[in-house]
């Protein structure tokens, strides 16, 4: 198995504007006799899930999904001949040929590598093209970045224009299709694995997840 989670701590990078995370001691052994932590965070921290009520006005929340729809038979995308901002085109989506069984997607780009630091943001990100292309293959998206979708830069950064901000966000969670976000250590994988991501049952518009992977025999 191999652990694909960015660890939940104090300070830890999030999307813009979303709540900063933050672990404190709330019970100590010394004045307690026990320990207990105090967690705050927003839904999107870490490696988590998005569902359609993330952007869709009407989505569906997290706990109208199965716990078997967090267990994804996912093929990798080698997207890490992309440099900074730009978009995965339609043509590296996977079809059933070449992916047969598949129903997930997972993007590489390493940009994981870059995670603490602002350049993290200027991620490679989805067209919508390719979004739509995953959305009609009924195929969940894993990506190792803020986003599958452009994130805002950092002041003084290069400007989004007038890219639709959550163009691949609408065009996959529109079609109920989930999605997995901030992965980590996807170097490591084989073309394909099983994904195994469960959400905490928060059952909302998202949640942070333990994001796995179980390839080859290991599969049960």
């Amino acid at each position: 198995m191999q652990d694909l989670t960015h660890p939940i701590e104090s300070g830890m990078p999030v999307y813009p504007g979303d709540p900063a995370v933050s672990v404190a001691a709330a019970d100590t052994f010394a004045a307690d006799g026990c320990r207990v932590s105090e967690l705050a965070c927003g839904s999107h921290a870490g490696t988590h899930v998005d569902a359609p009520a993330h952007t869709e006005e009407h989505g569906d929340t997290l706990d109208s999904y199965p716990v078997s729809a967090f267990v994804r038979d996912a093929v990798v995308v080698d997207c890490t001949d992309l440099g900074a901002r730009e978009p995965i085109p339609a043509e590296r989506v996977p079809g059933s040929e070449t992916a047969p069984r598949a129903d997930c997607t997972v993007f590489r780009t390493d940009w994981d590598r870059h995670w603490g630091r602002d350049r993290y943001r200027n991620h490679p990100y989805l067209s919508v093209a390719a979004a739509e292309r995953c959305a009609e293959r009924g195929l969940a998206v894993g990506i190792d970045a803020f986003s599958p979708d452009p994130t805002p830069p950092a002041e003084g950064e290069m400007e989004l224009g007038d890219r639709a901000p959550f163009g691949a966000h609408h065009a996959l969670l529109g079609a109920g299709v989930l999605v997995f976000e901030n992965l980590t250590n996807l170097e490591a994988l084989p073309e394909r694995f099983e994904l195994r991501a469960q959400p905490i049952a928060l059952g909302g518009d998202g949640a942070p997840v333990r994001a796995v992977a179980v390839a080859g025999e290991e599969r049960g």
